[in-house]
């Protein structure tokens, strides 16, 4: 991947029940249309969410997870030159999109829940996003607490990013995630975001996924009103050394963040 601009990663779920945009895309058909219509806009990677990692929501059967995100990988591969993420926590499920044609692997537990995605990531030469969570999905935001939550993030990662390599992953094929919203209260979602360029100095391409989460909605009465506040804040992101920002909104961040681009070109 090519990370002298900053990379748009596309939403797509394909769960009746992820917190913005479960329920519309549950057919391959409906999938495939709005996987198209990302690219056009000009999304660099489409990431496919088959179970829900919203604050408690329950986990899905690995037959279920398999059934909802295999035949649109397959069908998205077939139809667009787009890079392919699949976000999941379950080495199966990952091996499988992988042979479907996916060459990210987005694990929100960072490897934690399911220790094999680093297999399976070095056995197909994909990717491999490490992200940091506190808990699980179920029980992650009922008390977050840290020493030092920079410090505690980056040590986190850092342990996952060398079980990574010893298992055979590329140090060139690494990507991090602070995990904003993945056991974090609004005020250090904040402090993270500001404090971005800590986890950039470590060298590998940082991925931000805030996009109209909670650290937003619950400064706005409407859930309407997140898309401005989520371009403001992933502008900030990239300013701060984000490399790939995932989004529910293509077009108005493609739109946003080219600006943002030649802005840190310029700098003195």
């Amino acid at each position: 991947m090519d990370f002298r601009k900053t990379l748009i990663m596309g939403i797509l779920n394909v769960t009746p029940d992820s917190f913005y945009d479960g329920g519309r895309y549950l057919s391959r058909e409906k999938a495939l249309t709005h996987a198209i219509e990302m690219y056009k806009d000009g999304a660099d990677i489409i990431d496919i969410g088959g179970e829900s990692t919203r604050p408690g929501s329950l986990p899905v059967s690995l037959d279920e997870e398999l059934e909802r995100v295999v035949p649109v990988i397959e069908s998205i591969a077939r139809e667009i030159p787009v890079t392919i993420s699949i976000d999941t926590t379950k080495s199966e499920v990952a091996k499988a999109a992988c042979k479907a044609g996916a060459t990210i692997i987005n694990d929100i537990s960072g490897m934690t829940f399911d220790p094999e995605i680093a297999d399976v990531a070095a056995e197909n030469g994909a990717y491999l996003v490490i992200s940091h969570i506190q808990g699980t999905p179920q029980n992650m935001q009922n008390s977050p607490i840290y020493n030092d939550l920079i410090k505690d993030i980056l040590d986190f990662l850092d342990t996952n990013i060398k079980n990574a390599l010893n298992k055979g992953v590329s140090k060139g094929k690494i990507i991090i995630d602070p995990g904003i919203g993945f056991g974090k209260t609004l005020e250090q979602n904040y402090i993270i975001i500001n404090e971005l360029k800590r986890f950039a100095e470590s060298g590998f391409p940082v991925l931000v996924g805030l996009s109209r989460k909670s650290l937003i909605g619950r400064l706005y009465e409407s859930d309407e009103d997140r898309l401005p506040a989520t371009i403001a804040l992933n502008a900030v992101a990239v300013l701060n050394g984000a490399s790939i920002i995932r989004v529910h909104d293509v077009k108005a961040h493609i739109l946003a963040i080219k600006s943002i681009d030649f802005l840190k070109k310029v700098r003195i």
